[in-house]
């Protein structure tokens, strides 16, 4: 099973990067924002860090300084109308640089069928999952032209290309993460800007498993059981850890000739066929 490796080699030595969505919801394990800013610290990153939640933020940026790294912390909720500017202007008062813009945000909560789905709900996870990442990028984008390079990494899910049951709205906001990742590859591949995105399957974290299992009403190990057996890869879940390697790794120049990808990160889930 992939877990936390201690020690990196440097992947990112010199690099600043921009993590947002780097809190997570309280729970047993480690959230994919927080396990992707501790990977990148530990690899040589500086590191801005965002989040809404100001005290889930210090516990990252706690775990982020013990893994040897400059760090900073911007408390914004990026749906605000001057989140995005905020952040670019942090970034670069900070640094004078951006390298990594790594959009870690997600919400799901209230989602349903099409016909139950609400239009406060719908506008809500759009608001966040689509558009306020969109917000962001449009923001960083000119600076990583500036410097004639940058790397920037989008998570959506699996709910984007599988079928996802009653997630209406989520499912269809990530559909479209994968389609901005499509538009801003191809439109800045030649300002040297790789943009790729990140399909997360069933991982243990908290938000997936400690806050659904609460509104189902459900053990947490019986939620995350029916979830591991849903997985053809030793019926087990992932972790963030899994989800941070493979965004270490499109961050990174060991991924200089990949955009416009979209990697599962999945146990093999998004393969099966019938």
């Amino acid at each position: 099973m992939t877990t936390e490796i201690e020690r990196g080699r440097g992947r990112l030595a010199g690099k600043v990067a921009v993590v947002v969505g780097a809190g997570q919801t309280p729970g047993e394990t480690i959230g994919n924002g927080r396990a992707t800013a501790i990977r990148f610290a530990q690899e040589g990153a500086r590191l801005l860090l965002v989040d809404r939640d100001d005290a889930s933020l210090k516990e990252t940026h706690e775990s982020v300084v013990d893994a040897g790294a400059e760090a900073h912390t911007l408390v914004t909720d990026i749906v605000l109308p001057d989140a995005p500017a905020a952040i670019v202007e942090a970034a670069i008062g900070t640094f004078g640089r951006i390298d990594i813009l790594h959009n870690n945000v997600g919400v799901g909560m209230g989602d349903s069928s099409p016909t139950r789905l609400t239009e406060e709900v719908w506008d809500r996870i759009f608001d966040v999952n689509l558009k306020a990442m969109w917000r962001v990028c449009k923001q960083v984008i000119p600076v990583m032209r500036k410097q004639g390079s940058g790397s920037i990494v989008c998570v959506s899910s699996i709910a984007a290309i599988c079928a996802a049951g009653h997630i209406t709205a989520y499912k269809i906001s990530k559909a479209g993460v994968n389609a901005l990742v499509h538009q801003l590859a191809m439109t800045n591949a030649r300002h040297g800007i790789r943009v790729n995105g990140i399909m997360p399957g069933f991982i243990d974290t908290p938000m997936a498993v400690d806050a659904v299992a609460e509104v189902l009403e459900m053990s947490r190990e019986d939620l995350a059981n029916v979830r591991a057996q849903m997985v053809p890869l030793e019926n087990r879940q992932g972790t963030a850890w899994d989800v941070a390697n493979a965004a270490l790794f499109l961050a990174s120049d060991e991924a200089s000739f990949v955009t416009g990808a979209l990697l599962p990160v999945d146990g093999g889930q998004s393969a099966k066929i019938g």
